[in-house]
């Protein structure tokens, strides 16, 4: 059972940087697919980002590329999600999820194991 923490999020104006943390449990994280997700109010979930297992490759919704950037520190255990130039509708529970030896795709990742509790974003003048 892999355990998940996020942190680093709250209240940013727009045009701000946040950098959300994904914390684990798991001493082998590299082996795990990772994904950043969101949920807004009255909106389902949608994945902002994923990387791959053992290095592989990395994704991101459109509407963040370029803004966003998510990235492993390994012997932290932990995947960080950059976001620069922060708009409202940024604004969004963002979770992250871990999957053992998963391989995120262009089409989409969904259906990962362990999910973390969320971390609140606010993107607000």
């Amino acid at each position: 059972q892999v355990q998940l923490v996020e942190s680093g999020g709250g209240l940013v104006q727009p045009g701000g940087s946040l950098r959300l943390s994904c914390a684990a449990s798991e001493s082998t994280l590299d082996r795990y697919g990772i994904g950043w997700f969101r949920q807004a109010p009255g909106k389902e979930r949608e994945g902002v980002a994923c990387i791959s297992a053992n290095r592989g490759s990395i994704y991101y919704k459109d509407s963040v590329k370029g803004r966003f950037t998510i990235s492993r520190a390994s012997a932290k255990n932990t995947v960080y999600l950059q976001m620069n130039s922060l708009k409202p509708e940024d604004t969004a529970v963002y979770y992250c999820a871990a999957d053992f030896n998963y391989y995120c795709s262009p089409a989409g990742w969904d259906g990962m194991d362990y999910w973390g509790k969320g971390t609140l974003v606010t993107v607000s003048s």
